[in-house]
């Protein structure tokens, strides 16, 4: 099966706003991509999310990933969030061939402290976006970043190179 006609993993993250910081965390040195890189939490969205649950409607799970996301956010970081919302979605074909889709979205802080699983990540940190420009952040992460900032301050979110 060629690059084209494979389906995508569907992936979903987090930027976590906390008085006027994001939450970003730097990748295990052990993870197959991105190792060491920083990023924001997040998940690939899978079955058990939804299938055990009884369905909204006779066909339908709504707010799957929204509760993916709360999932996967609590099991990275131990951190409760609310009030989800669209940032950006995203392409990508990694090197390993397998296609991704990535739905970027903002959420707030609704409690807990960090606590990171080490499998997962190695360290964390609150940053505003002149701080954000001090780590070895993944490709995009921080345009995304600025596009939250934005998202909640109700302006415009199309996607751009930050040049901030």
């Amino acid at each position: 099966m060629s690059a084209d006609s494979l389906l995508h993993e569907v992936i979903i993250t987090a930027i976590i706003q906390k008085d006027g910081k994001f939450l970003i965390l730097q990748r295990a040195a052990a993870k197959r991509r991105f190792p060491n890189r920083w990023t924001v939490p997040g998940g690939h969205l899978e079955t058990t999310d939804y299938i055990n649950k009884p369905k909204d409607t006779a066909e339908y799970w709504y707010n799957v990933l929204e509760e993916a996301l709360a999932r996967e956010v609590k099991e990275e970081t131990g951190l409760s969030i609310r009030n989800v919302r669209y940032v950006t979605s995203l392409a990508t074909i990694h090197q390993d061939g397998a296609p991704s889709l990535v739905i970027s979205c903002v959420a707030n802080h609704a409690g807990g402290e960090v606590k990171l699983q080490p499998e997962e990540c190695q360290d964390y940190a609150w940053v505003d976006l002149k701080e954000a420009k001090n780590y070895d952040l993944i490709d995009g992460i921080y345009d995304e970043l600025a596009m939250a900032g934005r998202v909640a301050e109700d302006q415009p979110i199309d996607w751009h190179r930050s040049e901030e």
